[in-house]
């Protein structure tokens, strides 16, 4: 703006300097015309009368820097003190001798052979027709401008110097007090009125955009709330792979530094699969994968960012899926090992009926096999009553009625119809604590207690105990129950809950059991909002605790 105010007032001092020039050139010459006419006059008018009394020999007398010519009513020039007349053409078609023969006087101005002098004519008719001219020749004003060039440019010199510094102070004057202005908070001071409509507008515009930033902070706060406290991953990567923004989990997946922004993710990041998904993304397409790191399983999804019909980035999301491939993975175990049990007593019953149905089995043997087969009969039973029951605890059924239940008086019952069992084995099974009543299901406590007792007495030592215990802990119903058998391995402890899971197979087939007592044990406490800790140590026996 400095420079454009100092530009147009240059321009300006520059435009009326040549203006006045002009203008002082133009009168002067004009005035300086108009004084040789003047005396050319007074001249010629002098001499005619001359001529008039004493005749043209009057004209031999003169001298002086005028030229004088003398012409015959013909046009023949007769007397002419700068030339010789019979070198002289006809005067009829001059100017200022036709204006002159017509009117009496004449004038008339005419450039020399060069154009830096100009000559004036003054013409007077006498009274028998004939004409006398004076002439005089004046300096042009190509000739004046060339005399009063160095002078004239000295004085341009100055004055452009004058405008120089004049515009350049005058456009310092004008725009301090705008530069003055402070945007943030604008005030005038009284410097100029005609810019009063700007400081409210900068008023406007610093209210609008204070509403806009804050605004805008808060959308960023809860962009970055939401995404900093997200478990799933979130990563905008540029068309350069340049990541723009992303939050914790993402950054600690792809173990990035801090929150990762302006990191290049093709030199960082090591994982080729994650950089192939960002690349397809990045040309316009879709893709996803499944990625495994740390124990944990990330779908990862690739969405391209398009904008004005062309892709400026990609939007990676890393969802946590490890629970559902467990699920899924525990499912296709569930799936396999459900097969594998019913297929097992299934066997064995088509094979005992088969001898059977081809007269195989002598008489005396027939008892025995039937027996067989109702043992089979009666384990595969077991086993869909024990999948049922999983089945509906996993739904959370709301089959199930609650009532007051005393624990101490259900293991009571529960031991006095596993004795028979107990004794067969020689094992002890005794009772210990308090009565302690709980909000439950009868018959799921029933089972669990059931489970855990059958479990203590088939893993136990010949001669062994069983120990059932009910007590209270900081107002904590607690049911424990310690075997003196086998024990647990501590490898084996955090799986020993899973369905269908056996620490000894081949033990297990001896003892018998579907495989799913423990797994209804820990479903039926997390379905009383109860916790499940086991204690074991090999060949010392186990203490299986559930803490309502």
């Amino acid at each position: 703006m400095t420079f454009k105010i100092f530009r147009n007032a240059f321009l300006i001092g520059i435009c009326v300097l040549l203006a006045c020039s002009a203008l002082f050139f133009g009168v002067m010459f004009s005035n300086y015309e108009s004084q040789a006419f003047d005396k050319l006059a007074i001249e010629a008018d002098y001499i005619a009368h001359a001529v008039e009394q004493i005749g043209p020999s009057y004209l031999d007398t003169l001298t002086g820097e005028d030229r004088i010519t003398f012409i015959a009513p013909d046009g023949t020039v007769l007397f002419d003190n700068a030339a010789d007349v019979d070198t002289l053409s006809n005067h009829l078609d001059r100017e200022e001798i036709a204006e002159a023969r017509q009117t009496g006087v004449g004038q008339s101005s005419r450039y020399s052979q060069t154009l830096l002098e100009r000559n004036h004519y003054y013409a007077v008719r006498l009274s028998d027709g004939s004409v006398l001219r004076v002439s005089c020749t004046q300096t042009s004003v190509a000739a004046m401008l060339l005399m009063l060039l160095t002078p004239f440019l000295w004085v341009i010199l100055l004055i452009l110097v004058l405008c120089g510094v004049i515009a350049f102070r005058l456009a310092k004057q004008i725009t301090r007090p705008i530069n003055a202005i402070d945007l943030d908070h604008p005030e005038i001071d009284g410097a100029y009125s005609e810019l009063q409509p700007l400081v409210d507008r900068l008023r406007q515009q610093n209210r609008t955009i204070h509403e806009q930033m804050s605004e805008l902070r808060l959308r960023q706060q809860e962009f970055s709330a939401i995404t900093e406290n997200m478990r799933e991953g979130f990563l905008l990567v540029d068309v350069k792979t340049t990541v723009l923004s992303g939050n914790h989990s993402a950054m600690q997946l792809l173990q990035l530094d801090g929150s990762g922004s302006g990191v290049n993710l093709y030199q960082s990041c090591r994982h080729e699969e994650i950089l192939r998904v960002m690349g397809t993304a990045l040309s316009g397409s879709h893709d996803e994968l499944l990625l495994t790191a740390d124990e944990s399983t990330w779908q990862v999804v690739a969405n391209p960012v398009i904008s004005s019909g062309q892709v400026v980035g990609a939007v990676i999301i890393f969802i946590d899926v490890t629970e559902r491939e467990q699920r899924e993975s525990l499912r296709r175990e569930f799936s396999a090992n459900v097969s594998h049990e019913l297929k097992t007593p299934l066997t064995s019953i088509s094979g005992f009926a088969e001898l059977m149905k081809e007269g195989l089995v002598p008489v005396e043997k027939m008892r025995e096999f039937s027996g067989d087969i109702y043992r089979e009969s009666r384990r595969l039973i077991d086993l869909v009553d024990d999948i049922i029951q999983l089945s509906r605890l996993d739904e959370n059924s709301s089959m199930f009625t609650r009532e007051r239940v005393d624990l101490y008086q259900l293991a009571e019952q529960v031991i006095e119809q596993l004795r028979p069992a107990a004794e067969k084995q020689q094992v002890t099974l005794q009772l210990t604590g308090q009565h302690a009543e709980i909000d439950g299901v009868r018959h799921l406590l029933s089972e669990m207690i059931y489970n855990l007792c059958d479990n203590a007495i088939k893993y136990n030592v010949t001669g062994g105990s069983v120990t059932v215990s009910i007590c209270r802990t900081s107002a904590q119903p607690v049911l424990s129950v310690t075997d003196t058998g086998i024990g647990i391995p501590y490898a084996h402890q955090s799986r020993v809950f899973e369905r269908f899971y056996r620490v000894d197979k081949s033990h297990s087939k001896e003892v018998g059991g579907t495989g799913l007592g423990l797994s209804i044990v820990k479903h039926a406490a997390q379905y009383h909002g109860a916790r499940v800790e086991l204690k074991s140590e090999p060949g010392k026996g186990s203490t299986f605790a559930v803490i309502f």
